[in-house]
């Protein structure tokens, strides 16, 4: 088969799925041909996607989120005004996609959050069928467990995750754990997709605790935490694209921008992850047995959800602030999850292959191991 990824670019963690999944498909013998991927002003695309996802890559200006300054969360209103006033822009962009994968002639697309996918299918109806992956997706299951007092915002945003899949075949739900489904036809819930180099990494205990932000502007609680500990050793990921490749405060403070190879040889040494709830992270610290403390971005719903299905999952615990005495208070009595995790993981290659040659002509036998490390093709633009 012959396939299109549509990718939304803001964050890591829909990225590396697309990474991830990629390589599954390319060592079942189907080819992806393309991967479009969301951009905005203030993010860039790492340059590992570029690297590591075996096609060619094209670029597109997309919606993102709008966070106030100084890391008070997101500003709702201000994303929402500056997102209506750019909707010609945005149609555009969405003319540019559908030219593209006119081009690319795909059999299959598969849409990994990117909002345009549901757009397109309704605009053009190009009868290319689409499967949407997403954790996103599983906050669309009755079973899962929301926030308390939270109808509006469940509504807001499976509104949104609705947006991204109108008429798609199939929806992929990436989960912490199994959960059941009502209809596996049209809605799965499947492992997370990691990416391969995790499974390399032989985890120890460091002296250091490991900090992965989704927005700089967070950063400052970090800085005016560490004033208070400076003895606490913290090293940092963020996306500040105003400052160097590292950026040093003090003996036990650094910020690094994000680097995949990096960030993950790190991780396996870390005592502990602290992040702001990403899905994709808090996986890779599961797999690995780190322990989490989530710390949902303010005003970010689904980040609060993610966070709570953390916790139930057993990977560490949630917290409103990074202030970083609650996870050091925590770790004694974190229980590793890293087993379960794993078994859960593992089913994931057949589970994807046989979802999504559903809707394509693929032959292959889904009963083998999975190969323990092959690099995609990489072509270059």
């Amino acid at each position: 088969m012959r396939i299109v990824f549509l990718v939304q670019g803001e964050g890591k963690g829909h990225l590396t799925q697309a990474i991830s999944l990629g390589q599954i498909l390319t060592e079942a013998g189907h080819e992806v041909v393309g991967a479009l991927v969301g951009k905005s002003p203030d993010r860039t695309i790492p340059s590992f996607f570029e690297r590591e996802i075996g096609a060619p890559v094209f670029l597109h200006d997309a919606p993102n989120i709008i966070y106030n300054k100084k890391g008070r969360g997101i500003n709702l209103p201000k994303t929402i005004m500056t997102h209506l006033g750019s909707l010609p822009h945005y149609l555009k962009s969405l003319h540019g996609i559908h030219k593209t994968i006119e081009s690319l002639t795909p059999d299959l697309i598969v849409n990994f959050y990117e909002i345009y996918g549901g757009l397109y299918n309704v605009l053009f109806r190009s009868g290319i069928p689409m499967v949407c992956i997403a954790h996103q997706y599983l906050l669309q299951n009755p079973t899962f467990t929301f926030p308390p007092k939270s109808s509006i915002d469940r509504k807001f945003i499976n509104f949104n995750t609705q947006a991204t899949s109108w008429l798609c075949k199939r929806k992929l739900s990436l989960s912490f754990r199994p959960m059941p489904v009502q209809d596996p036809k049209k809605h799965l819930v499947v492992p997370p997709l990691l990416r391969r180099e995790v499974r390399l990494l032989e985890p120890h205990q460091g002296d250091y605790l490991l900090v992965y932000m989704t927005h700089h502007s967070l950063s400052k609680h970090i800085i005016d935490w560490h004033q208070k500990h400076p003895e606490v050793k913290l090293v940092c990921f963020w996306d500040n694209r105003h400052e160097g490749e590292t950026v040093q405060y003090g003996r036990n403070l650094v910020f690094h921008q994000i680097n995949a190879e990096k960030y993950l040889h790190l991780l396996a040494g870390c005592k502990a992850l602290v992040t702001t709830a990403g899905f994709e992270s808090v996986c890779e610290a599961m797999y690995l047995g780190k322990p989490v403390m989530m710390v949902p971005v303010p005003k970010h719903f689904e980040q609060q959800c993610n966070a709570l299905d953390g916790v139930i999952s057993g990977a560490g615990i949630s917290a409103k602030s990074f202030d970083l005495s609650i996870v050091l208070d925590y770790l004694p009595r974190h229980q590793d999850q890293s087993a379960r995790f794993r078994s859960w993981y593992m089913q994931g290659d057949n589970m994807f292959l046989n979802a999504i040659e559903d809707f394509g002509h693929g032959t292959v036998s889904h009963n083998r191991p999975m190969p323990e490390n092959k690099s995609s093709k990489v072509y270059h633009r």
